[in-house]
């Protein structure tokens, strides 16, 4: 669904463009980096998405005469720079991380090289697209790793920070594993699998459960999954559900995928119940469905403690990433083109915490994985224009404790380039991915992931190291302040 978001951005964007556009030279081509600092619910890496809206925002990015005669109203800007804006577009280089890939802290999730006042414009709602989607699709990989391969349904839209909060966030699910979404609007939006049962007031609304349930069994059996905690989830709602069942029988009604739902209570006690009472029943293939707050930790609890539960429905925490309300992404100016050379010049943002101080020039990722095992290795940051020779032998070390190294030797691994040209010259040239084809390319990205990594607490850490040149570069930049 395209949308001109170009006003979706803070005011001082629009201000220093119009700084730009009459004291410096507004056509000065430089490269930002969009990248974030710290994985986000301390997981081992982030889950990238949110490309494709990206894409989309920088496809429309264009100011209508309705925008800026607001901008006019504000009193803040000159008829000059109004003018201009009603000619703007996007005519830069796009390089990206595709949706569905792992990431880590400090790699350039997103490289924009353009005029300064384009690359200047795009930051806000860049941030904003991807920082919400990668912070939902990694909380979700976190909810499906917990359930060991059961299926994980997104719940979330009545308790997401508006319609696109939910819209955007049963998308970023989709890419992370979810088997399906409640969010009718985001299964047409994005061709992904809608999922539900119902709620307590169907119940309600009829005499008797028993007589609610095969209403509902009659009206869906291939997706009869019966809410059973309306009333009494072991006296009543269990044994209706099984009575329901047995009521399809003899109407002859071939139920396709069935079963029930719990979404209160002690699900481990009750589920190993109501899983004994199925299963008596012969109902050894119906499913036990929970909701009710659930979260990675929940889950894994409820695993530990064998709970009969094979289907799982989460909302509030996955949707809000709860424990991790934001993702921290941000957007620095890495490089300057010398009008003379034509080469970038880099440059650093200093800081009194190490961990804010930049990675310089421009710059693009390898990543390197064993040929043994086509595990990751480590990733590297470095020029975009230097290359890796996987022949080779190649040492790796840690950018801030030097001293530890690994030797790789030529033949024992290869590489892959992280990063993709997505726009060249204002157009883009990138075809985007399904949602379920992101959501496929993310299980493969996940099988060269050492399970260590993968773990809910603790994880093993990936480390993202820097070139040779790049760190050279970026020990001369500060020693060159410091001398100052």
């Amino acid at each position: 669904m395209s949308r001109n978001l170009t006003l979706l951005t803070d005011l001082y964007e629009l201000t220093m463009m119009q700084g730009y556009f009459f004291e410096k030279d507004m056509n000065e081509t430089v490269i930002f980096d969009a990248f974030y600092r710290t994985n986000p619910n301390g997981n081992g890496f982030a889950v990238c998405a949110g490309l494709d809206q990206v894409i989309d925002l920088i496809k429309n990015l264009h100011f209508d005469e309705e925008d800026v005669n607001y901008l006019r109203s504000t009193g803040l800007f000159r008829k000059e720079f109004l003018n201009y804006l009603l000619e703007f577009r996007f005519t830069g280089d796009v390089y990206a991380i595709p949706e569905g890939t792992y990431m880590f802290p400090r790699e350039p999730i997103v490289k924009v090289i353009a005029p300064i006042m384009q690359a200047q414009l795009v930051e806000t709602a860049l941030l904003n697209i991807i920082n919400h989607q990668s912070l939902i699709a990694t909380k979700t990989f976190r909810i499906v790793h917990a359930t060991q391969g059961d299926g994980v349904m997104e719940f979330g839209l009545r308790r997401a920070q508006g319609p696109d909060a939910g819209i955007y966030g049963a998308r970023a699910a989709m890419i992370a594993g979810c088997v399906g979404t409640s969010n009718v609007l985001a299964g047409k939006m994005f061709d992904v699998p809608v999922m539900g049962t119902h709620a307590h007031s169907w119940i309600m609304s009829f005499p008797d459960e028993f007589t609610a349930f095969c209403t509902y069994a009659r009206l869906f059996p291939n997706a009869c999954t019966l809410l059973v905690d309306t009333y009494d989830t072991l006296k009543s709602g269990v044994p209706n559900a099984i009575k329901t069942f047995d009521q399809m029988k003899k109407e002859g009604i071939k139920l396709g995928s069935y079963g029930i739902r719990l979404d209160s209570g002690d699900l481990a006690y009750l589920s190993k119940k109501a899983r004994k009472m199925l299963d008596t029943a012969g109902y050894y293939d119906a499913k036990i469905c929970a909701s009710n707050d659930l979260d990675e930790y929940l889950i894994s609890s409820l695993k530990e403690q064998g709970a009969a539960i094979n289907s799982w429905g989460v909302g509030t925490n996955l949707i809000t990433s709860k424990d991790c309300p934001s993702f921290g992404g941000v957007y620095k100016l890495a490089a300057i083109k010398d009008k003379k050379t034509g080469e970038f010049i880099p440059k650093i943002k200093l800081s009194e915490n190490a961990e804010k101080i930049t990675n310089p020039g421009d710059k693009t990722i390898y990543r390197f994985y064993s040929n043994e095992d086509n595990h990751i290795i480590a990733d590297l940051i470095c020029f975009a224009d230097e290359k890796i020779d996987s022949s080779k032998d190649y040492v790796l070390f840690d950018p801030v404790e030097t001293w530890k190294k690994t030797r790789l030797t030529g033949g024992t691994y290869h590489v892959r380039e992280m990063m993709v040209q997505v726009f060249k010259d204002g157009n883009c040239i990138y075809e985007s991915p399904t949602v379920m084809e992101l959501q496929k390319i993310f299980k493969e990205e996940l099988e060269t992931v050492y399970e260590e990594t993968k773990r809910l607490t603790n994880p093993h850490k990936i480390h993202v190291d820097l070139s040779q040149k790049l760190w050279d570069t970026k020990q001369r930049l500060l020693d060159e302040y410091h001398a100052e």
